[in-house]
């Protein structure tokens, strides 16, 4: 009986925060916004894959008429409506739009528009004097499978400070990373470059860019903050998402109880047994509405 008693007064004082800094990037948030603009207008709109990495959202978004899909399942009448989603696509997913006379909607994220650019002119430059273009991102993920794209598919992609070994330090390098990636590693591979070259081959042309999106980079003082304030960190994304993943381990790092769930279904109340603060965080793709459902389900308990 002591023990319940106990246990009501600390869950009713128990404090539940977002935080601030958590939810869409620019880049999902304009991404989001035009579907939602172009399901205003039609009662169907094809996306290249997921929208964004939370299948919660694009749940949502299918509720309107957004259906995710490949080019080989697009309908084959003229005119139909794709949407590019955030992430980006390689060259030859614009050629297919266009060979097979549909609509694009192109809601490719600025800053990774700008970086496809980028690796395009460096890749030029490298197949001149045989040089190499290398990312550092995930193998798999659209971004890098959209970036790799621009450099005729033949980048050299790493996927941890590990894989260096597949460059040749004699001949010129130029190195960038996907939006998303850990700051922290980007720098250690940079280093260990450089140092290979000194090795090897001072003279070496290598030229490297963070390309890493700073609205994610500078997330990490205050994630950090925001852990240490909090007896329990409920972080939100979906399984898939780079970012989520990256940004949780932040989380777990600073707090040890720090759990990661992509719906309310997930939420275990055994986590919050004579806990006073929970806060609740989200990757870059994590809408506000799903944690704010997640803040309102915590408080119920």
């Amino acid at each position: 009986m002591q023990e319940s008693l106990i246990n009501l007064f600390f869950h009713y004082r128990m404090k539940v925060t977002i935080d601030p800094y958590a939810g869409f990037c620019f880049g999902v948030k304009k991404t989001i916004e035009i579907a939602e603009k172009e399901l205003q207008q039609q009662e169907k709109l094809y996306c290249i894959g997921d929208i964004v990495h939370n299948q919660e959202e694009i749940n949502r978004l299918k509720k309107s008429g957004l259906e995710i899909t490949d080019f080989a399942a697009l309908p084959k009448e003229k005119r139909a409506n794709v949407l590019f989603r955030t992430h980006g696509e390689p060259p030859s997913s614009y050629k297919k739009v266009n060979n097979n006379g549909f609509t694009l909607i192109d809601g490719t994220c600025p800053i990774v528009l700008k970086l496809q650019l980028k690796i395009k002119d460096a890749f030029l430059e490298m197949e001149k004097i045989g040089g190499q273009v290398v990312i550092y991102g995930s193998k798999n993920h659209p971004e890098v499978v959209g970036l790799s794209g621009y450099a005729n598919d033949k980048a050299i992609i790493l996927e941890s400070l590990d894989e260096i070994g597949q460059i040749n330090f004699s001949k010129p390098i130029r190195l960038f990373a996907q939006t998303t990636k850990d700051k922290e590693i980007y720098n250690s591979i940079k280093e260990a470059i450089t140092q290979k070259i000194n090795d090897n081959n001072p003279t070496t042309d290598y030229k490297y860019f963070n390309t890493i999106c700073s609205q994610i980079s500078n997330r990490v003082p205050g994630l950090i903050d925001f852990c240490s304030k909090n007896e329990v960190i409920i972080f939100v994304s979906g399984k898939k998402s780079s970012n989520g993943k990256y940004l949780f381990n932040i989380c777990k790092s600073i707090n040890d109880k720090s759990y990661h769930i992509s719906s309310i279904e997930e939420i275990n109340p055994s986590w919050f047994k004579l806990i006073k603060t929970v806060g609740i965080s989200g990757a870059t793709s994590t809408p506000l509405w799903l944690m704010e459902e997640i803040a309102n389900q915590i408080k119920t308990l």
